[in-house]
């Protein structure tokens, strides 16, 4: 995973949690479940980045 890729990722990470917390202040459920979606699309994207280091550290063995 490159580090471009990680930061990028951390940082949609980062916005889905900032929007689930306003929108926990403000009561705005729209803005909540736009928050855990942005999370969990950073945490797919990680899982796949993962999964492809892992492949690549088998091929390089």
């Amino acid at each position: 995973m490159g580090a471009g890729d990680k930061m990028e990722n951390k940082a949609e990470e980062l916005k889905g949690k900032a929007k689930e917390k306003v929108g926990d202040a403000t009561d705005n459920r729209d803005l909540q479940a736009e928050g855990k979606t942005d999370q969990a699309k950073a945490g797919f994207k990680q899982a796949g980045e993962h999964v492809k280091d892992a492949a690549r550290d088998v091929t390089d063995r």
